[in-house]
């Protein structure tokens, strides 16, 4: 019998159990709940509008037992409710498990399965030939033919130097560069010097030498990575890098598919990694991006490469070792790094040339190209005559540059012998190993003569670097100067005229602008210093001051050489012209050190000037090959003047 009480506690306890009859409807469903409840006979018991025969329903179905049939009275509903309610929290937790098991379950069971499908097809491609089809192995036959059939070494390879005793002229650089690098402590290098001499073939035949001495750090495997900076490029977005490596990310860059597949970055090392316990080679460094090269500063510093990816998830399992291993330590980068340029040193980074020690090639003498040309025609079994040698140390001051030559007149020789011979074209295709020994022996009869080479040259429409001045009677207003551009050295032909002005005290001086700023105030510095050594006023004269060819003159080198030549043809004195001079003048006559010196004397030796006149304050030690040339060092113009006058007879 019910205790029926009406109030606030009966109405609470209506909403409870409405409540957990609605939770029972999302737990089972609308459908499942109403055939659970007719099962076990309770669906009439929960559409009672009795409270308490409502909860016996209730229980019926929690419980799942048909044979419960005492209604509970009013006071028994509360302990009723949180005994099902007990039940029922149980009955979810459990439910929520078996769902998140089955998704698993179903997550293994699709892995499996794909993995599964791949298996098949790989075994398929496998019995039905794999995935090679007739078109892929006629593009691979092609490619096998073109492996097998290849033309015979270019000249450059065939007369590379082997060791660092056949690179000519290189001495000084050579030993430099030896004690930088063959050392328990090796250092970085910076090679200047201008093109074709051999910095490439110093540094790579350098490592070599160094690899055999026991007290260097480089073992018998130390890699030699060579590139030119100029294909290098920075890319901002750092999605490329060649130089130093980068990041493939496993949408847009494709890395490897089981990669991929997993959401997994892959670092692809560079040529700094490649380079790793050896040298690492930049030609034309100075024309590295400034952006690369501050990367590469700090590779240098921290000897490895640090990789970053917002692909990367330390935390995900399936992240190969490999991968792990370079994005949390980084690549190893330890390797000495070696630049060549053929810019002067101002010209290269300040933050890349304090890393770095210099070390520097000078330009060929014409005897080095001779040398050159004459090992290489030993290397080629081929007789060359002086005359052709003398040609070519006229035309090129280049290594690479003679060694092209020689091998233009080679193969011109080769198609003159042939031509004798009559041999026709079509029996010299493909021939390189068929008529390798008959070649050889056509080597020993060819000749490369003057006629030859000056065909080759003419061909190549080459000119003189410069022209061997003989020695020539002495002259009025005309003096050689010394100039230098880059590596090279040349002489210049300054010369000066001049004439009553044509208006009393109203005198002109004229001269080339092409020779550009710097010459117009060289002119009036040295006539200020002409008026104050001699007395004369350029004011009384028009004068004209040419510099032959038009040269440009890039600093105030020219200074002395311009006062020579207006002091000379005003005072009508002949001036020796087997001489050249060079030096910066100030207004006080003193004569002011200039730079280039190695390059202006280089550029008088090819001329055939003996004698040079310098800056005190230029005196130095030089090159063994410039030896023959005299100097002569000054302080002051008044020094130089009697000196420089044509002697008597």
């Amino acid at each position: 019998m019910f205790l029926d009480l009406s109030g606030a506690n009966r109405e609470g306890l209506k909403k409870r159990v409405n409540a957990f009859y609605e939770l029972l409807a999302n737990i089972y469903g609308a459908d499942k709940l109403i055939l659970k409840a007719t099962k076990l006979e309770a669906l009439a018991l929960l559409r009672s509008r009795n409270l308490g025969k409502k909860v016996l329903g209730l229980q019926k179905i929690i419980l799942e037992d048909p044979t419960i049939d005492q209604v509970p009275d009013f006071l028994e509903i509360p302990a009723i409710l949180k005994e099902l309610e007990e039940h029922a929290a149980n009955i979810l937790a459990r439910r929520s498990l078996e769902e998140s098991i089955e998704q698993k379950i179903n997550l293994k069971l699709q892995e499996r399965h794909e993995e599964y499908i791949r298996e098949v097809k790989k075994q398929l491609l496998k019995e039905e030939g794999g995935p090679e089809n007739p078109q892929t192995l006629k593009k691979y036959a092609l490619l096998e033919k073109m492996y097998s059939t290849r033309l015979s070494r270019s000249a450059m390879e065939f007369l590379r130097p082997a060791s660092l005793e056949e690179i000519i002229g290189q001495k000084r650089g050579i030993r430099a560069l030896m004690s930088k690098l063959a050392s328990p402590f090796p250092q970085h290098i910076i090679i200047y010097g201008p093109p074709g001499v051999g910095k490439t073939a110093a540094a790579r035949l350098a490592l070599e030498a160094a690899k055999k001495m026991p007290h260097t750090p480089f073992n018998k495997s130390a890699p030699f990575v060579e590139v030119d900076a100029t294909t290098l490029r920075w890319d901002p977005r750092e999605t490329t890098n060649p130089l130093l490596g980068s990041v493939h990310d496993p949408i847009y860059q494709g890395a490897k598919k089981e990669l991929s597949e997993g959401g997994i970055p892959e670092p692809k090392p560079g040529l700094v990694t490649e380079a790793h316990a050896g040298v690492l080679f930049i030609d034309e460094i100075g024309e590295m991006d400034l952006h690369l090269q501050s990367k590469l500063l700090k590779v240098l510093e921290d000897k490895r490469v640090f990789f970053d990816s917002a692909y990367y998830d330390p935390a995900d399992p399936q992240v190969p070792k490999y991968i792990r291993k370079l994005f949390e330590d980084g690549a190893p980068a330890d390797f000495i790094l070696i630049g060549a340029t053929t810019k002067a040193s101002a010209e290269i980074s300040p933050a890349l040339r304090s890393r770095c020690s210099a070390v520097y090639f000078e330009p060929l003498s014409p005897g080095d190209i001779k040398n050159i040309v004459t090992n290489a025609a030993r290397k080629l079994e081929v007789k060359i005559s002086f005359e052709a040698v003398e040609l070519i140390s006229r035309y090129t001051s280049e290594g690479r540059g003679a060694v092209n030559l020689l091998a233009d007149a080679y193969g011109l020789a080769l198609f003159n012998f042939s031509a004798a011979m009559n041999y026709s074209h079509d029996g010299f295709k493909g021939n390189q190993g068929k008529h390798a020994g008959e070649n050889q022996g056509m080597n020993k009869k060819i000749i490369i003569d003057g006629e030859l080479m000056k065909e080759v040259i003419q061909s190549n429409r080459l000119v003189p670097l410069g022209l061997a001045r003989k020695p020539c009677e002495p002259q009025i207003g005309k003096i050689f100067g010394l100039a230098a551009s880059g590596y090279l050295g040349t002489v210049l032909e300054i010369e000066a005229i001049s004439f009553p002005a044509a208006e009393a005290g109203k005198g002109k001086i004229r001269f080339n602008e092409a020779a550009g700023i710097m010459t117009r105030d060289s002119v009036f510095n040295a006539a200020s210093v002409l008026r104050k050594t001699s007395g004369l006023d350029i004011n009384e004269f028009d004068l004209h001051i040419n510099v032959i060819g038009g040269a440009n003159i890039e600093g105030p080198s020219a200074g002395v050489a311009l006062f020579l030549a207006l002091y000379s043809t005003l005072k009508k004195v002949p001036l020796r012209q087997d001489i050249a001079v060079s030096g910066e003048l100030s207004l006080q006559g003193k004569i002011k050190p200039v730079g280039g010196l190695v390059e202006k004397l280089y550029g008088a030796r090819i001329a055939g000037i003996k004698e040079v006149f310098l800056p005190q304050e230029n005196l130095c030690e030089l090159p063994s090959s410039l030896q023959e040339i005299t100097i002569n060092y000054m302080d002051n113009v008044e020094e130089i003047i009697p000196l420089v006058l044509a002697r008597e007879s």
